[in-house]
């Protein structure tokens, strides 16, 4: 691990150290059923992002291969938790099937061989076309352009916006590309982290509660603020300086907050909290991923016009 990496690391672990013992200390001294339960999603909460961590982590440690396997089972993952929260009709079984089993795996393999050439369109323009031309074939025309749209976004969202993050690791930018991943994850994850913290200490005006109830402006603020600081501090990990980190900072929260924005009001459009129960305290993986999904394509583009050698 070079310098700043290592420190990244080791304030990530204090901080999972600390919440641990906070967590254990507050639930103690909880005195009443609502304190019990707030603590009780705190601890799973802090439980599961050491689980995440940990996966994470050791994914990156044993190289690309492995970390571009895992966003793709994560991508899997995800747009099952689409799948499952969206109505589909008997005529959309082909398009689902393809959709798993064939587009996921083969976008993916492209990313492995590195061929980002044909990873870009892949999906956007092979996948667009074919699967609605294949989806006509079992003749249900009752809201096709709805349906053909809902495949549409499940790709798009689950699996080729996704693939941006692990994708940063075929870019040369005179820094180990691994690193690029990290310091997306981070800012994206701590503004999330951060949103939460500050709207809960000083959070008074909501901001759209008919999409995402628990959204304040004071939060939004205070949480942006704090990621693009962070993202400044850790600019030792890329090929920005400061100043330009600040600003690549600023897109990364801007474009992770729109992109957990629209995933809550598809959500609310389904009538659903969460999309799914796979991790503690937190809810399915797309509810995870769900900043990543605008955030990854954003800062990759970004780095690749600008930055690659």
């Amino acid at each position: 691990m070079n310098g700043p990496l290592l420190h990244v690391v080791a304030t990530i672990l204090t901080i999972l150290v600390v919440a641990s013992v906070a967590g254990f200390v507050l639930a103690r001294r909880a005195g009443d059923e609502k304190a019990r339960a707030t603590i009780h999603n705190l601890n799973a909460r802090t439980r599961s992002w050491w689980v995440m961590v940990a996966v994470l982590g050791g994914a990156i440690w044993a190289g690309a291969t492995t970390t571009i396997l895992l966003f793709a089972l994560l991508s899997f993952t995800a747009l099952r938790e689409f799948w499952t929260l969206t109505p589909a009709r008997r005529g959309d079984q082909l398009a689902l099937f393809l959709s798993f089993f064939v587009v996921l795996p083969i976008h993916f393999a492209l990313l492995l061989d590195g061929w980002y050439g044909l990873a870009s369109i892949f999906i956007p323009v092979y996948a667009f076309l074919i699967l609605p031309a294949l989806t006509t074939l079992s003749g249900d025309a009752k809201d096709f352009l709805a349906r053909s749209a809902k495949v549409q976004w499940g790709l798009m969202l689950c699996v080729y916006s996704v693939s941006h993050a692990p994708a940063l690791l075929l870019l040369d930018t005179g820094t180990p590309s691994s690193l690029l991943l990290v310091y997306l994850i981070v800012v994206v994850q701590l503004s999330d982290v951060f949103q939460y913290v500050w709207g809960k200490l000083i959070g008074k005006r909501r901001f759209a509660p008919g999409i995402s109830p628990s959204k304040t402006l004071e939060g939004l603020i205070g949480g942006g603020l704090t990621a693009i600081a962070i993202g400044v501090l850790l600019h030792g990990l890329t090929p920005f300086s400061p100043l330009e980190a600040a600003g690549v900072s600023a897109v990364i929260v801007t474009a992770g907050f729109f992109g957990g924005f629209v995933l809550s009001a598809i959500k609310r459009d389904l009538g659903a909290k969460d999309w799914g129960y796979v991790i503690e305290g937190h809810g399915g993986v797309l509810d995870r991923v769900d900043s990543l999904t605008f955030a990854a394509p954003l800062f990759f583009h970004i780095t690749r016009y600008f930055w690659t050698v």
